[in-house]
């Protein structure tokens, strides 16, 4: 099977399991939420924070379908994020995935409850999940609760907001890309891990650095976009980190260094995965990332 075959099955797992998780039979008199949920959380998007937690529980001998509900929780929050992150007292923005952002479509008020919605939702999911020992789902919700919290992804968007219309270090830069989108990753790869049962310190670190090194790549390649990129192959608009006055990646170092740097963090990544295992959809999916275009 290629990576691209697999990514496809995953994701096709992934989608019916979302939107099963998000249906309600009785809910008269208040089905707009229901509405402006799915409206996000099922329009598509790469699914990489769930496919890298399905395929860590693989490669660590797992059962995925065991992972699949703290897969979809994990994709929940990270939608949450992004309606709460394009309205207006944030970064204020009209277009997602191709589409009108929740907020311009179902107003202010509704976009911050569907955001509320989807993170209060992903942890039933996960609390939930059948087959699954208790012992192992109370890790996974410490792990879905640390990443999305003030000492994860919380704390780097707040550090996102206080750096606009600044010029910030590198270092602090690094810190906030570091938990406001390098987090979610990690927790993805940890989330696979500890569903299979492999919670050493070996198999969690090399899960740490994947999704920290992985993470920060993105971000990297995101900030190219945002100056490179095509808003119609995008999904988002393009000019909103310089329109903001944000210090960013290609700001502080150049086009051509950041460039380097995806691929060189992409490489980290990949290493910190030798040892657990054989299985290249892993090291294929993150190299398949640079140069990426959407």
């Amino acid at each position: 099977m290629t990576m691209k075959e697999r990514l496809d099955a995953d994701i096709a797992m992934i989608e019916p399991a979302l939107s099963r998780y998000l249906s309600e039979e009785q809910h008269a008199g208040y089905d707009v939420i229901f509405e402006a949920v799915k409206y996000s959380a099922l329009a598509g998007g790469k699914r990489l924070r769930p496919v890298i937690a399905l395929e860590f529980c693989r490669l660590c001998g797992g059962d995925v379908e065991q992972a699949l509900p703290f897969a979809c929780a994990l994709e929940m929050i990270h939608t949450y994020s992004l309606i709460h992150d394009d309205l207006p007292c944030m970064d204020d923005d009209d277009l997602r995935r191709g589409r009108p952002t929740n907020h311009k479509v179902y107003g202010e008020a509704v976009a911050v409850l569907a955001g509320d919605a989807l993170l209060t939702r992903a942890f039933e999911v996960a609390g939930e999940a059948n087959g699954v020992p208790a012992e192992t789902t109370l890790r996974c919700i410490r792990i879905l609760g640390r990443a999305a919290g003030m000492n994860g992804m919380i704390g780097g968007q707040v550090l996102d907001m206080e750096s606009e219309h600044q010029k910030i270090a590198l270092d602090r830069l690094m810190l906030l890309q570091k938990l406001k989108t390098g987090c979610l990753i990690h927790a993805a790869a940890a989330l696979g891990c500890t569903v299979a049962g492999k919670t050493d310190d070996k198999t969690l670190s090399a899960a740490e650095t994947f999704g920290n090194k992985l993470g920060l790549a993105f971000q990297i390649q995101d900030d190219l976009l945002d100056i490179e990129g095509d808003s119609a192959v995008l999904g988002k608009t393009i000019g909103k980190d310089e329109k903001s006055e944000k210090s960013t990646f290609p700001l502080l170092l150049g086009a051509s260094k950041c460039r380097e740097l995806v691929r060189s963090l992409t490489e980290e990544a990949v290493f910190a995965l030798n040892g657990l295992g054989s299985d290249r959809f892993l090291a294929d999916l993150a190299y398949s990332l640079i140069g990426r275009e959407s």
